[in-house]
C-alpha cells in the first residue's frame, strides 16, 4: 500500500516521504480500515509516540496521522461491534501506525459508525478536535450552563469546537487569537474575542474555565484570570501556573464511540460545525504538511478520491 512515512525526528515534516509499505493486518480486537479521509495534527513530529513504543524502543519507520474515515474492509479474532463493509471514523492509538495510509488497522473500540449521509472528510477532521473540546469541557472542567469560558484559539480545529459546544451548552464564551482571527472566533460562537496581540488578556477579568492550547505566557497569565472553585484545562503539557484556589488539569485525548457518536449527531443537524483547513490527495501530502503559508484549521489528506 501507499503511505506517508517519518525516519528522522530532526527533519520534521520536510523528513516525510511518500512510499510502498506492507498491508496491516487485523490483529485480536482490530478492525482493518480502508482509509478514505485522514486527519494530521503539526504537533504529532514532536509527541514521543510517534518514534518509540510503549517500552521506548524505536519504532520508525512510522506512519503518522491518528484520525481517519473510511470503510472497514478486515475484522480480527474476537472482533464485535463492526462489520466487514461499515463505514467508520475515529482516532488509531498514539503508538501504532497511523491514517496516513491505503489502509490502518485499529482497536475496534476506537472507531464509531460514520452515518452515510457524512462525508469521509468530515468524518476524519472531527476526532481530535471533537473529542478535545468535548472531554476538556464536560469530562475536565465539568462545565455547567450559566457558566464562562475562556477559549484560546478559538478560530482553529479544536479552539472552533470549544466555543462552539461551550456556547451551546449556555456558557458565555470569550474566543482568542490574532486580529485576523476575530470574525472566525465568533462565528464560531465567541461571545467577544481578545486579540492577543494588541488587546489586554487580563481585562477580560474572573472566568469559570479556561481552555488552554497555547501554553507557556499566555497559559501563566490565564492562570490568573480563573475565579474560586474554577479550573485551567490545558492540552499542551502541565500549566507552569496554577490558579490560586481552583483546579490545574492537563490532559490527553482518548478516543470514545458514544461521543464520537454525539459529535456526528451535531454536525449532522447543524448543532456543531467543524473548521476544515487545507485538504490534499495522499500524493500531495509532504506538500501540504510544509506550507509557506499555513492555513487555518483541520488540515485533511484524501487517501482516496
Amino acid at each position: 500500500m501507499k503511505a506517508i512515512v517519518v525516519t528522522d525526528q530532526a527533519a520534521g515534516a520536510a523528513g516525510m516521504e511518500l512510499m510502498e509499505r506492507p498491508e496491516p493486518q487485523a490483529s485480536i480486537n482490530d478492525v482493518v480500515v480502508r482509509v478514505h479521509a485522514a486527519g494530521f495534527v503539526n504537533t504529532e513530529l514532536a509527541w514521543p509516540s510517534t518514534w518509540a513504543d510503549r517500552l521506548g524502543q524505536d519504532r520508525t519507520p512510522t506512519i503518522p496521522g491518528h484520525e481517519l474515515a473510511g470503510v472497514v474492509t478486515a475484522l480480527g479474532y474476537g472482533t464485535t461491534g463492526l462489520s466487514v463493509g461499515q463505514r467508520v471514523f475515529g482516532l488509531t492509538d498514539w503508538y501504532r501506525d497511523g491514517a496516513l495510509a491505503e489502509y490502518a488497522a485499529v482497536e475496534a473500540r476506537n472507531l464509531a459508525p460514520l452515518p452515510g449521509d457524512t462525508d469521509f472528510t468530515v468524518g476524519a477532521s472531527l476526532p481530535i478536535s471533537g473529542l478535545t473540546a468535548w472531554q476538556g469541557l464536560f469530562e475536565h472542567g465539568r462545565l455547567q450552563a450559566g457558566q464562562s469560558v475562556l477559549a484560546h484559539g478559538a478560530a482553529g480545529a479544536v479552539g472552533s469546537m470549544v466555543a462552539q459546544l461551550a456556547r451551546a451548552f449556555g456558557a458565555y464564551v470569550i474566543g482568542t487569537g490574532r486580529a485576523a482571527d476575530r470574525q472566525a472566533a465568533l462565528d464560531f460562537g465567541a461571545n467577544a474575542f481578545v486579540d492577543l496581540d494588541n488587546e489586554r488578556l487580563e481585562d477580560v477579568g474572573a472566568v469559570d474555565l479556561v481552555f488552554d492550547l497555547i501554553g507557556g505566557e499566555i497559559g501563566k497569565r490565564s492562570a490568573a484570570l480563573v475565579r474560586p472553585g474554577g479550573a485551567l484545562v490545558s492540552i499542551v503539557g502541565p500549566p507552569e501556573a496554577r490558579p490560586a484556589d481552583g483546579l490545574a488539569i492537563d490532559f490527553v485525548v482518548e478516543s470514545d464511540r458514544d461521543q464520537l457518536g454525539e459529535i456526528v449527531q451535531r454536525v449532522r443537524d447543524g448543532r456543531l460545525r467543524t473548521h476544515i483547513g487545507t485538504v490534499a490527495p495522499l500524493e500531495g501530502a509532504v506538500v501540504a504538511f510544509n506550507p509557506t503559508r499555513r492555513t487555518p484549521g483541520k488540515t485533511i489528506i484524501h487517501v482516496r478520491p
